[in-house]
């Protein structure tokens, strides 16, 4: 039996083209058979406080002193609980210039911690969750797959980067691209999308 990790990062809500396609993602992963457990984190409604000259210390050290020290040490526990049981992370995230939401980097600064999600060695550091599978969805206003914009995403190697430093390398990613190129051009990579996340679903349930 598996179970899912789905975060959603936008901070349009219920108009939030990323989060509507996590949550149909989930929904054919459970179409699929096999998902027991949905644990889901909104950090665009509910957002993870961002590193502070007060909190930061605490992540890197996991010393705690203080209450403000306390209190992110354990929320970054809490997070990298809900990670740790996840088979399957599901993430949405939308595009906000040309990178992802402040509110997703604040919880990935969260759940990288040394010792714990990574490690540093003789041979450089090693992501410590391995065996998991992820899929990021991700919503964007313009063309950055290819052509001339391509070179402006920093949202995609980012998020590659942060997942595999952790030892999440078996990643998806599904775009939503062309947002704002019009109605016509956004329900069509919608729908595009959606077909993508079906066909995911049937491979991960096989």
């Amino acid at each position: 039996m598996t179970t899912v990790l789905a975060i959603t990062s936008s901070a349009s809500g219920a108009q939030s083209v990323s989060g509507r396609l996590v949550a149909e993602a989930v929904e054919a992963l459970k179409a699929n058979g096999g998902v027991d457990r949905v644990i889901t984190r909104d950090v665009g409604s509910d957002p993870i406080p961002h590193l502070t000259a007060e909190t930061v210390g605490a992540l890197r050290t996991s010393e705690v002193k203080t209450e403000a020290e306390r209190a992110a040490i354990a929320l970054s526990d809490q997070l990298i609980g809900e990670l740790r049981e996840a088979d399957v992370i599901v993430i949405g995230a939308p595009m906000y210039n040309f990178g992802i939401p402040s509110t997703l980097k604040a919880w990935f600064d969260y759940v990288l911690r040394a010792g714990i999600t990574f490690r540093y060695s003789e041979k450089g550091p090693e992501g410590l969750l391995k065996g998991k599978r992820a899929i990021v969805i991700e919503s964007r206003g313009g063309l950055y797959s290819e052509g001339p914009a391509q070179a402006m995403d920093s949202q995609e190697p980012h998020l590659r980067t942060l997942l595999g430093f952790i030892g999440i390398t078996d990643v998806v990613f599904v775009r939503a691209e062309r947002q704002g190129f019009g109605p016509e051009a956004s329900a069509e990579a919608v729908a595009a999308a959606r077909g993508e996340l079906s066909r995911i679903g049937e491979r991960l349930a096989a």
